[in-house]
């Protein structure tokens, strides 16, 4: 079942919710240890937190009424370990709850563990010294980052949504490598509260699922906002202008043909559904700066973070040191300059207003995911190639803090792999995009999960 009928199932006494979460313990158990996409698995609590709910007196009135569902190990569950995907983090356990936490709990939902990621989150493949988190589409490769864990365990079938964050598409990243629904709200939609500077307003919290009402649904709580599960259940976002943007976001590099492909399909259904779909280049910014001084600053503040709260930097990967340290260097020099980010902005609601369009259509990706391996025990150059190459598409929008989604449409012939398409609009747009989004699953129905499972 969906995220949705399991919590109208336990809200109606239909399902039982100890039931439910040993129902997914059971296939977390049978599914995780050929994909490692959890770091820990709260069974005992799990099954307890159920059994308390069971008494609840208003579990009639509950979003997410016994709905299974994974937290990225980045975030803090008071009483257990926050890794963040890292050997150099201290083991004590978290003292509280994440704002996002405890509006899931209050919704109803059962926190069944913690899903991988790779160190401090700043990377599009996930892995560490330990753990290979493969993709269930295809076990050969990654299931992207930093949301890596989250999207391999929702692709698999473990359990239906998951939360996971997005600082430079690590929740567009991995839901389109394992063909999900995934959705990064605007700035201040959801609390932050990342740690560090939340790489200077970059990274939000969003949800990831196989579907959009599950993923409206688990956003809807996160926000502490309604509206937006309703948005995610309408099919009709009436008439939209939805520029195409078919250019590259890089000086140098190319879109893979397949994903160039799935954008001009998409273009097409779209076109057919009766939206204005106008074709213009979008103005990516020339100098990447504003994205690269806040990618590495913000990783430096979380790790200045992880040792103030007694974690070791010495531990950290090479790939990692490297990275925090140019973050230093930005910092010294003050590089990271919020009037750049305003120009681009300038320029990019310029370019909608010019093409009198609401939303912006691109590829997901450039290119299939890139192998499964222990891309941790890589350099940083090798690390930035594969990541800037294959995810081109996301950042901008982290800089300016717009709503952005993942959307899946097709299969990869080569790499068997799903392919996708990215929407975003102006801040503010999320109940616009939601049904749009819906309304693409109803015209085209993408596989729920890998096949296999």
């Amino acid at each position: 079942m969906t995220a949705v009928q399991t919590a109208a199932g336990v809200r109606a006494g239909r399902l039982d919710p100890v039931e439910v979460t040993r129902a997914a313990l059971a296939r977390i158990s049978q599914r995780d240890q050929d994909l490692g996409a959890f770091v820990a698995v709260r069974a005992d609590r799990a099954i307890a937190e159920a059994e308390v709910l069971t008494a609840h007196p208003r579990l009639g009135e509950l979003a997410l009424a016994g709905v299974p569902v994974a937290i990225k190990d980045n975030i803090p569950i008071a009483g257990e370990i926050m890794t963040i995907g890292s050997q150099a983090t201290s083991r004590a356990p978290q003292l509280g709850n994440h704002t996002v936490v405890r509006r899931l709990r209050a919704a109803g939902a059962i926190i069944v563990g913690t899903t991988a990621v790779p160190e401090l989150g700043m990377w599009a493949t996930t892995d560490n010294q330990k753990t290979v988190t493969r993709n269930p589409w295809n076990t050969k490769r990654t299931p992207g980052g930093s949301s890596g864990g989250a999207a391999a365990a929702v692709a698999s079938g473990q359990i239906d949504v998951a939360h996971g964050n997005d600082g430079l598409g690590s929740i567009r990243i991995p839901a389109a490598d394992c063909g999900l629904f995934g959705f990064k709200p605007g700035r201040g939609v959801v609390p932050s509260e990342m740690g560090g500077n939340g790489w200077f307003g970059m990274s939000e919290n969003g949800p990831l699922a196989t579907t959009v009402a599950d993923a409206a649904l688990l956003l809807s709580v996160m926000a502490d906002a309604p509206d937006l599960a309703l948005a995610g259940l309408s099919s009709d976002p009436g008439p939209l202008g939805i520029v195409v943007a078919e250019n590259f976001p890089l000086a140098v590099g190319k879109t893979d043909k397949h994903w160039a492909q799935a954008q001009g399909s998409c273009s097409s259904l779209l076109a057919g559904l009766g939206h204005r779909v106008p074709h213009a280049n979008l103005p990516y910014p020339a100098n990447p700066a504003p994205l690269l001084t806040r990618w590495m600053a913000g990783a430096a503040a979380d790790a200045d973070d992880l040792a103030a709260a007694g974690g070791d930097l010495d531990k950290l990967q090479r790939r990692s040191k490297v990275h925090t340290s140019l973050g230093r260097t930005v910092t010294r020099f003050d590089l990271v300059d919020d009037k750049q980010v305003e120009k681009i902005e300038r320029k990019v609601l310029a370019y909608l207003d010019r093409n009198k369009a609401d939303l912006i259509l691109t590829p997901a990706l450039a290119a299939s995911p890139p192998s499964a391996k222990r891309w941790s025990a890589r350099g940083w150059a090798a690390n930035m190639w594969v990541n800037v190459n294959y995810a081109p598409f996301c950042g901008l929008f982290n800089v300016l803090g717009w709503p952005a989604m993942s959307v899946p449409f097709g299969v990869h012939p080569v790499s068997r792999t799903p392919l996708a398409v990215q929407i975003a609009g102006r801040p503010g747009s999320e109940a616009v995009l939601l049904p749009l989004a819906a309304q693409i699953e109803a015209a085209r129905p993408w596989q729920r999960v890998a096949p296999g499972y």
